[in-house]
């Protein structure tokens, strides 16, 4: 909001409502080795949620860090376009790669955590850490930066009604997690117990590379680890456009897999579309006769992964590059056509149960960002009227 701002607002400098007032200290001596230590990877990615509660002992700090008070907020000042920030919920320290923010009276701290994590202040650090060699938040920039801001009730009730969609969502991936562990139960006893009597073969006998280019008025494609192959469109968030021509970019098919082999949580996906990927994947296109639904589960599960996939390389870790030859080598279990169908039958119910709340969490995330460009922009006003019905 640059222009007028709403009745009853308030324009100042972040350092204004909330300077940095703590100092840094030893986190190795004893009045401070026990406290809970917060760095920028124990915060979850554009929620502010705190997914670490470790103490500056246990993690074996010894750097100096600072002291953070309860409510001050704790904003990561590196790849500022991750979106880390969160309200410290007790004393504790904080990595010197984070700002500790004290706020005065005139703010909520909710409400200033929500401003650091919408969509202003996020592409204002990021054209801020583009400057730099490195992406960082320097402090002189972040004391520039401007925050409006209503009356101290308007606020706090901005903020609580944010939160009932972080509630929302949290409890939706709580729910996802125990659908998934439903899911890796039903593969132990569907696959892993029985895939030592299946036959083996090498994926080269099931797969064709395929290297198909110069098709650039196909669509755009991305691959992603929980929706597979999709297109690029259906992102939401920073998406990295390519530059100049795509006609490098490989053709994929519906029911082709696609392989990237850097992420081991899941690095094979399907392809529901028909596209161009980027040509840094290898294509694999069936060439006997299988269920897909059942090699689309199998490649995703824990067993191939560590079972199957660790052949390739020895100490496979998360990131690690495997060539495509390698992946070729190795020997997976081919089960009976009837049996691929009957597997993937019950495994793909546990499946689409997953991907319905996965979707949904997805649109509580979408309407949260709406609902924060209105409220933050004071486009939308929370009334004192209004707090009760809040409240209920």
């Amino acid at each position: 909001m640059r222009g007028n701002l709403p009745r009853q607002w308030k324009r100042l400098k972040v350092f204004d409502v909330a300077p940095i007032k703590s100092k840094l200290v030893d986190p190795k001596e004893t009045q401070y080795a026990e406290l809970t230590l917060i760095a920028p990877n124990h915060i979850e990615s554009g929620s502010g949620r705190i997914l670490l509660t470790e103490t500056a002992s246990a993690q074996g700090a010894i750097s100096g860090k600072y002291l953070v008070k309860k409510g001050d907020v704790i904003y990561s000042k590196i790849r500022p376009y991750l979106q880390k920030s969160a309200v410290a919920e007790e004393e504790c320290l904080c990595s010197a790669d984070m700002y500790p923010l004290s706020c005065n009276s005139e703010v909520y701290p909710e409400y200033l955590n929500m401003i650091l994590l919408g969509a202003r202040f996020t592409y204002y650090a990021n054209s801020c850490s583009a400057r730099t060699g490195i992406p960082k938040l320097n402090r002189e920039d972040m004391s520039a930066f401007s925050i409006e801001y209503p009356p101290l009730y308007e606020q706090k009730a901005i903020a609580d009604l944010l939160a009932t969609w972080d509630e929302a969502i949290e409890k939706t991936e709580r729910l996802i997690q125990a659908k998934e562990a439903n899911l890796k139960g039903q593969i132990q006893k569907l696959i892993s117990q029985r895939c030592d009597f299946w036959p083996h073969v090498k994926p080269k006998r099931i797969f064709d590379t395929i290297t198909e280019k110069n098709f650039p008025n196909e669509e755009l494609l991305s691959v992603t680890q929980h929706l597979g192959v999709i297109p690029r469109n259906m992102l939401e968030g920073r998406v990295m456009s390519p530059d100049g021509t795509t006609a490098n970019y490989k053709l994929i098919s519906r029911g082709d897999f696609v392989i990237s082999l850097r992420s081991f949580q899941g690095g094979i996906e399907y392809s529901n579309y028909k596209g161009i990927i980027s040509p840094a994947y290898t294509v694999l296109r069936p060439k006997i006769k299988l269920n897909s639904d059942y090699y689309r589960l199998f490649f995703k599960s824990y067993i191939f992964i560590k079972k199957y996939l660790n052949l390739a390389v020895i100490g496979i870790r998360d990131g690690k590059q495997v060539s495509i030859s390698d992946f070729l080598c190795i020997k997976i279990p081919v089960p009976p056509l009837e049996e691929q169908k009957k597997i993937a039958g019950v495994l793909s119910i546990y499946q689409q149960e997953i991907d319905l709340l996965r979707q949904l969490v997805e649109k509580f995330k979408i309407q949260k960002r709406g609902m924060m460009q209105k409220l933050l922009t004071g486009e939308w006003r929370v009334k004192p009227e209004d707090l009760k019905t809040i409240g209920e």
